[in-house]
């Protein structure tokens, strides 16, 4: 049986125990989803076309993971202007496995979760209070040496400004120009 289902503005054909990558879902890994956007269901000559979706059909799936697809470099360009503009993108994705294809508006089944057994056990107040003492005296013996600040940097001597030498350039160049307006009158 085979159901072709929409999610995250696209259409996907998907049978049981298939492992498709989606746009991003909320839920972890572990937890079941229910996708109730069904365009088609059936097998063979059973199928049926929702208008625009079946009714009381739905997909099950278990979240494999949250992922991220791969990077997709945006580059743009206006010829002649030195204008350039380089951005990148990474689409968050979920990977889940059709676990169950659903019609007659009946519900996924939640997946049973293991029960954790608990870590700490217990504790009576006077040992932690006596714990509490410890760690005082554990951390009075460590001291921190003071941190050496570094050496003061000497500054280079400032020279002092040049002086400018505009005027007597023009003064030599004025007598140049004289002399070659002399060369053309000969």
């Amino acid at each position: 049986m085979f159901a072709v289902i929409k999610t995250g503005g696209k259409q996907y054909k998907v049978a049981k125990d298939d492992v498709i990558v989606v746009e991003k879902l909320k839920g972890q890994a572990g937890e079941v989803v229910a996708f109730e956007s069904v365009l088609m269901v059936g097998e063979g000559a059973e199928t049926k076309a929702g208008a625009p979706f079946v009714e009381g059909a739905s997909v099950a799936a278990e979240v494999v993971e949250q992922t991220r697809g791969d990077k997709v470099l945006i580059f743009k360009k206006k010829r002649r202007k030195n204008h350039r503009r380089t951005n990148g993108h990474r689409q968050d994705l979920t990977v889940v496995r059709i676990t169950d294809i659903l019609t007659d508006g009946k519900k996924p089944k939640a997946k049973a979760k293991k029960a954790e057994p608990k870590t700490e056990a217990p504790v009576e107040e006077a040992p932690a209070e006596e714990a509490k003492q410890d760690d005082a005296e554990a951390k009075a013996p460590a001291k921190k040496t003071a941190a050496k600040k570094p050496a003061a940097k000497k500054t280079a001597a400032k020279k002092a400004p040049a002086a400018k030498k505009a005027p007597a350039a023009k003064a030599k160049k004025a007598p140049a120009k004289k002399a070659a307006s002399e060369k053309k009158d000969d």
